[in-house]
């Protein structure tokens, strides 16, 4: 078996150690015997139907936000990897990539950015700083993450939250969500980097990723997570 990982504009979107997930991922599957290509897409590049089994779409500055918002509009991208996820292909998105994928993002200057619609949320600038250590309760058990924003992500339409706030800030610091899931896409703040330390996170992307690829239920060897889930737990310790 085969996957193909769509990093959606490394160049741009990679801050505070989101790269890292894409390791977690590629070494997880070639553990087990899964060959792995990364398949950078960015600014320039062209995106089609079947390109990227799992797409990671990561964090970056506003005026990267910026082009990418223009990048994903004018070039179709944004429909694409719409069209994508409404047939079940998984994707993981951080922050900055998070807030592009709802409505819209709104910075302190300037118009809004517009987002690919994907997620029904919407996030605006403030002057807040949340920073620090996240712990959350999650459909996949307590997830732990590194926040690192001043946008504030508001969910709309009862739509499911990644999961609700034990420690740190989510989307807002007001009604204790993080993140949005949308089918098996993924819309957080953690950074961290996120799956190392969540290694069955990890893994329901990969299992998702293959069983759409290859339609039919896949079951993944296990794998030895004793040092993951002491990163993991020490985590929850320390900070939950």
């Amino acid at each position: 078996m085969k996957i193909t990982i769509g990093y959606l504009y490394a160049d741009l979107m990679n801050i505070y150690g989101d790269t890292g997930n894409i390791i977690a991922l590629k070494k997880r599957a070639q553990w087990r015997g899964i060959d792995v290509e990364v398949k950078n897409i960015s600014v320039g590049d062209k995106l089609k139907k079947g390109d990227a089994d799992i797409f990671f779409f990561g964090g970056g500055q506003d005026q990267a936000q910026s082009i990418v918002a223009s990048d994903l509009e004018s070039s179709g991208k944004g429909k694409i990897i719409k069209a994508e996820i409404e047939r079940g292909v998984p994707l993981l998105s951080i922050c900055g990539g998070y807030q592009l994928l709802g409505e819209y993002y709104k910075p302190h200057k300037g118009p809004k950015l517009p987002g690919t619609e994907l997620f029904p949320a919407y996030t605006l600038a403030s002057h807040d700083r949340m920073i620090g250590n996240l712990v959350i309760n999650s459909m996949f058990g307590t997830l732990v993450g590194f926040e690192n924003h001043s946008g504030k992500t508001y969910l709309k339409n009862k739509v499911s939250p990644l999961g609700m706030v034990v420690k740190g800030w989510g989307n807002n610091g007001k009604d204790r969500t993080e993140g949005c899931i949308y089918k098996n896409a993924v819309g957080c703040y953690m950074h961290g980097s996120l799956l190392p330390k969540n290694p069955k996170l990890a893994d329901w992307f990969l299992k998702k990723a293959l069983e759409v690829k290859y339609g039919k239920e896949i079951e993944l060897e296990p794998l030895d997570d004793t040092l993951e889930l002491q990163a993991h737990n020490s985590a929850v310790k320390r900070f939950g």
